[in-house]
């Protein structure tokens, strides 16, 4: 047992829908942590994200289990989702899934029984979807133990959701209706999906990430900014941040190799000022 892959195994069943057969979860996690971390030497090695290769594994091996359209939410029997009858879950689209197919240029996005979802309810995670993603109140509880603990980097956190804010007011700046999500609000679209999970759980990954202060913030920035773009501009992918954080992934070591270059020539030029 490392400690490695006990994160591992606590994070891949939050950002997978919970009816996903498990035969598909333990195909999908042996495939991640053998081609993607024992190959490269293990813990502390691989230059992936596990839990989120197991969850690319499982979207396009079986797409229909992980698309968002049909996602099993399990609820109190008392806040009469049933019609009067006591139920235990409900299947319904996440509101991502919603957004994609709107049509109009006005966004409606209903609860089961057709309400309304508000910013609030998506705040508290009121609404369709994996476990670990709906409620942005418990990801940022998260997010405070981490950085208390002094386990994740507040640079990455910060300029994660700084990128993801920036492009989603650009995208919703040229809102049309052939691209639904643009018609989201920036902060809305910080706390649908998957962003903030992975904002605060996934990208601060310390063997993934970048490691230089100023590596953190554009590893971060273009994180977050590039999450929303895929969003926003792939009606057929409701949810970029996973995708985004493999991309950067395979870009931070040339994130920190080219910072350091760039303070070994600032400091070369200092010292030949110096010597002049």
């Amino acid at each position: 047992i490392q400690e490695g892959f006990l994160v591992s195994g606590m994070l891949i069943p939050l950002i997978c829908p919970i009816e996903t057969p498990l035969w598909m979860i333990a195909v999908a996690t042996a495939f991640s942590v053998i081609f993607v971390k024992e190959v490269f030497g293990g813990t502390g090695y691989n230059i992936f994200n596990v839990a989120l290769v197991t969850r690319a594994v499982l979207f396009f091996g079986y797409p229909s289990k992980m698309s968002g359209d049909n996602v099993f939410v399990p609820v109190n029997p008392i806040c009469g989702l049933g019609n009067g009858t006591p139920v235990d879950g409900f299947s319904g689209a996440t509101p991502l899934g919603q957004i994609a197919t709107n049509v109009g240029d006005t966004l409606k996005i209903t609860n089961v029984v057709g309400q309304d979802i508000s910013s609030w309810d998506m705040f508290l995670g009121l609404i369709p979807g994996s476990v670990g993603e709906t409620s942005t109140l418990c990801i940022l509880i998260g997010a405070a133990i981490l950085l208390l603990t002094g386990i994740a980097s507040w640079r990455i956190i910060l300029s994660v959701f700084v990128g993801g804010f920036v492009m989603a007011a650009i995208a919703n700046a040229f809102a049309t209706p052939t691209y639904p999500v643009s018609l989201l609000s920036p902060v809305d679209q910080l706390m649908l999906g998957g962003f903030a999970f992975a904002a605060v759980f996934m990208a601060t990954d310390p063997v993934t990430a970048a490691r230089t202060d100023t590596g953190k913030y554009i590893y971060g920035f273009f994180l977050g900014a590039i999450a929303i773009l895929i969003r926003t501009y792939n009606n057929g992918y409701p949810e970029g941040a996973m995708l985004a954080v493999l991309l950067m992934n395979s870009l931070a070591p040339a994130i920190d190799y080219f910072v350091v270059q760039s303070n070994i020539r600032r400091r070369m030029r200092r010292l030949n000022a110096n010597a002049e």
